[in-house]
């Protein structure tokens, strides 16, 4: 088994890792420490939490040893995408530069740059970056980048997720030509290949696990979870991830939670604690001093969990990271390897678990598809239909209420019209009234001073009938009880218009 005494570092660098307790390189660094040594350009393709940060520092610092750097005029470049990652390489170089004189500085957001600027007027062995920062202060004339003889691009394809590829190649000709390059990167996207192929020159290929594959030692799982109602899916899928986390019991000691979205990092957050779980959210929308106590809490074992965006999924660091929860299916398949990669480092053993809401299943069929694999299907902790009982319940429920009041509301409305018809055999209790109602033929006639002068009324109803009034239809189809009484005991004394319709009309 190669160890690092083999691999021709500076004794003063070999001193400090074993100070760290470290014997045996990863496979990625075994593969990339003796050409960068060389003076080679490096291609280095390895999944997240293999150890491709030492990968570069250790040969970094080896050659940096020699030497002195001048103000303003860096001698190394190292460019990561976000403050934390940038922070935990600067970590890195405190740990192995411990019994060398070299200087370093940071340069990020979020921090004053007066401070930034008095650390690169002494000079600095070794630049840390993010690609807006450091554009910045050489726009302000701050920074001089012509001696800068290794530049390293870490995590390049999250990068190109965040959009600095255009940043990445103008500092590619800011910095000399014949600088060493070391560029890292979980996967190879098409555009990460074709800055590989115009900015490094015959690279070391080191590739030590198929692109965008997992760890063996997580555990995968997913939960197809589906709302009981759309407008609930938000609460219930909280309430999912709360019994997630208490199925894992003890077992879960710590764990990073990621969202889509930063809302929902806050969110999330705010809901544990509701609920009197140990929980702080990180985004990149907080103060980059709340970020930082939030990570140091976290990696000191004084917070659980930590409710992250994607800007915790690359490179940090954390070695005990038991549980990774996806709250939600990453958008892109990539980050899906970056994101479980927090957990199962350094050879222990994790566990990741994904939540997946019918909207998320193309993304996930995505991830399926990325990671060549089956991801094994979960039974939700709250019991099988815990979520969805209640809604597949209630429309039964609300069907079975709607059908028994269906008749009762029938009959109340046609009590009048639709009163059941006594049969043949039964005894009609109703006579009496028949017969005490008084029939037309006993009525008395009335006399042409008695009647009304119904024909006007009648004729100007008929008149507003013929020409599609509202006046005599509408009282015939509203089936008023007083519009029919009007035509009950009329006698002899018949509408003249009534008449008009039985005459025979003239033929021809």
């Amino acid at each position: 088994m190669t160890k690092f005494t083999d691999l021709n570092l500076n004794p003063k660098v070999l001193k400090a890792i074993a100070e760290a307790g470290y014997e045996s390189p990863t496979p990625i660094q075994a593969g990339a420490i003796p050409p960068a040594l060389e003076g080679r350009d490096v291609l280095g393709i390895a999944q997240t939490g293999t150890g491709k940060t030492a990968s570069f520092t250790l040969p970094m610092i080896t050659q940096l040893a020699r030497g002195r750097a001048r103000a303003r005029m860096p001698r190394s470049l190292v460019l990561c995408p976000t403050r934390e990652l940038a922070a935990q390489v600067a970590e890195n170089f405190d740990t192995y530069t411990q019994h060398l004189k070299l200087t370093k500085a940071l340069l990020i957001g979020g921090v004053s740059f007066k401070e930034q600027d008095t650390l690169i007027d002494k000079g600095v062995d070794v630049l840390i970056a993010t690609p807006g920062r450091l554009l910045d202060h050489f726009e302000r004339g701050k920074l001089i980048l012509t001696d800068v003889k290794v530049m390293v691009v870490d995590e390049a394809d999250r990068m190109l997720d965040m959009g600095f590829i255009p940043d990445i190649e103008r500092i590619f000709g800011l910095v000399p030509f014949t600088r060493q390059t070391l560029f890292f990167s979980a996967t190879m996207a098409p555009e990460i290949e074709r800055i590989t192929n115009t900015f490094l020159s015959n690279p070391a290929r080191i590739e030590v696990a198929r692109q965008a594959t997992t760890s063996e030692n997580i555990t995968q799982g997913v939960l197809m979870f589906k709302a009981s109602r759309k407008d609930r899916e938000a609460t219930e899928k909280r309430k999912v991830l709360r019994a997630l986390i208490d199925a894992e019991g003890e077992k879960c000691t710590n764990a990073i939670i990621f969202c889509n979205r930063k809302m929902d990092v806050d969110t999330v957050a705010k809901s544990l604690k509701k609920y009197k779980y140990d929980a702080a959210p990180i985004h990149g929308d907080l103060d980059q001093s709340q970020r930082t106590r939030t990570l140091d809490a976290f990696r000191a074992g004084e917070l659980r969990f930590l409710v992250a965006s994607d800007v915790a999924a690359r490179g940090l660091d954390v070695p005990a990271v038991s549980h990774v929860f996806n709250f939600d299916v990453p958008s892109h398949a990539e980050d899906y390897v970056h994101r479980i990669g927090r957990t199962g480092r350094a050879g222990r053993d994790g566990k990741a678990i994904m939540i997946c809401v019918p909207r998320d299943e193309k993304n996930f069929e995505d991830v399926e598809r990325l990671v060549q694999k089956e991801i094994p299907r979960l039974d939700n902790p709250l019991g099988k239909g815990e979520e969805r009982p209640k809604a597949s319940e209630a429309p039964a429920e609300k069907a079975a209420a709607t059908s028994d009041d269906k008749p009762k509301r029938t009959r109340s409305r046609s009590r009048k019209s639709d009163t059941p018809k006594p049969e043949a055999d039964a005894p009609q209790a109703e006579a009496p009234k028949a017969d005490t109602a008084p029939t037309p033929e006993a009525k008395p006639a009335p006399t042409p001073e008695q009647t009304p002068e119904p024909k006007q009324a009648d004729s100007s109803d008929n008149n507003r009938r013929a020409r599609g009034g509202r006046g005599g239809s509408n009282r015939g189809r509203g089936g008023n009880d007083r519009d029919t009484n009007k035509v009950v005991g009329l006698g002899d004394h018949t509408p003249s218009f009534i008449e008009l319709s039985f005459e025979e009309r003239p033929k021809g």
